[in-house]
């Protein structure tokens, strides 16, 4: 299944459904405008006291289960002095109840072991300015620090390549 969940002041989401709407792609999209995400607060309940769960209770949680669910995570978002808007930031800060504190090698680099035995991949939609290569970058630390793999950064205005990974 892929998750999408878009954070953009203009609700970019209208356009990817109907275009995925055409295609066999199983998909959710979930509109976060309005959703009351809040920041990671850094307490490590989610590793220690409740193990995968945040102690946060906000709009997060049920975004929380569907993206350790999902085959594809795409994140939708504005971007502001050249990087995602906050409420994109605060999404990807809460995910650390899907790894533990514990932690391994993965190739030369010393990673989070995953929660769960699925991850999904990982994906970003961007509308703004900012640095193609420098939000690249940043969605493939993203898939890796998560187990998953990068399906690559694409501004608004090449949605067209975006769905080509989505399908």
């Amino acid at each position: 299944m892929v998750l999408i969940i878009d954070t953009t002041k203009a609700q970019y989401s209208d356009g990817i459904r109907v275009s995925l709407e055409k295609s066999n792609v199983e998909f959710e999209i979930i509109d976060a405008r309005n959703l009351n995400i809040g920041n990671c607060v850094g307490c490590n309940y989610c590793w220690l006291k409740t193990p995968g769960e945040c102690i946060l209770k906000d709009d997060y949680e049920p975004i929380l289960k569907k993206i350790s669910y999902a085959n594809q995570v795409w994140l939708v978002s504005d971007t502001s002095m050249g990087f995602i808007s906050y409420k994109t930031k605060n999404i990807v800060d809460r995910l650390m109840p899907i790894v533990t504190m514990n932690l391994h090698f993965k190739g030369n680099q010393m990673r989070h072991i995953t929660r769960y035995d699925h991850n999904p991949n990982w994906g970003l939609i961007y509308a703004g300015e900012s640095s193609l290569e420098y939000l690249n970058e940043w969605c493939n630390r993203l898939a890796i620090n998560f187990d998953g793999k990068s399906l690559g950064t694409f501004d608004i205005n090449h949605l067209r390549e975006a769905f080509l990974c989505m399908c």
